[in-house]
């Protein structure tokens, strides 16, 4: 095969492609910008009913949405399923915001807008954009890379300080630990970095953190989404 055509199907796909990740966009954007206010909800796609990190994000995606707040999740099962499960227990809006995965990523029944993403940049732009609170339940590389992530674009002012509650004080102190004796006396993150985030296991405390910080603010919760 000439590679001049080679060149050209890679061009092709190329455009393809990239029209496929402004649809993406585009899609996200018409469902979700009138949703907020609305609180992100992390955590394994391998919980299950009984353990900890299931129970509590059922527990907790009622709270937040008798709060009146919109809950998003990843779309899957395990902790999305069970935050977007107690939040229509309590008669609130879902967003699911699927990604396309070899294994484990399978929609869950309980939201109320369900979307679809090839892109999984595409569709952490859309988990971070329209959320004004961040929950974070145990999880594993996806659920560390959204909390590295969310952090990060707090520290780098890409993002207003909103909260970042992680829950599960047992699950999260060994990375805390780490955080302070070596990123931190190594000179890597700065003490204040450590403030973006608070760490409980209390659902109540979770949405008082998240109301309180809203209440500060002055945002109208009592207002529709």
């Amino acid at each position: 095969m000439p590679p001049q055509y080679e060149i050209n199907q890679l061009e092709k796909e190329e455009s393809w492609r990239m029209f496929r990740i402004l649809g993406e966009f585009v899609e996200g954007f018409d469902a979700l910008s009138r949703i907020t206010p609305a609180v992100t909800v992390f955590g394994s796609a391998r919980a299950r009913p009984g353990d900890f990190a299931y129970d509590a994000a059922v527990a907790i995606g009622r709270e937040v949405a008798a709060a009146g707040f919109t809950v998003i999740t990843g779309g899957g099962p395990g902790v999305m399923e069970a935050a977007c499960k107690g939040a229509s227990a309590a008669g609130g809006k879902t967003v699911g915001l699927n990604i396309e995965l070899p294994m484990e990523q399978k929609t869950n029944p309980y939201a109320t807008i369900s979307l679809h993403f090839h892109y999984f940049f595409v569709r952490k732009v859309m988990l971070v954009k329209y959320a004004t609170a961040f929950v974070l339940l145990p999880g594993g590389f996806g659920t560390i890379d959204e909390l590295f992530e969310t952090v990060t674009l707090i520290q780098t002012h890409k993002i207003r300080p909103f909260p970042v509650i992680l829950v599960g004080q047992d699950y999260w102190r060994g990375l805390l630990e780490w955080l302070r004796a070596r990123a931190l006396v190594d000179g890597f993150i700065s003490p204040g970095d450590l403030d973006f985030f608070s760490v409980t296991d209390d659902p109540a405390e979770v949405v008082a953190r998240i109301s309180d910080f809203y209440r500060g603010g002055g945002v109208d919760l009592s207002s529709p989404a």
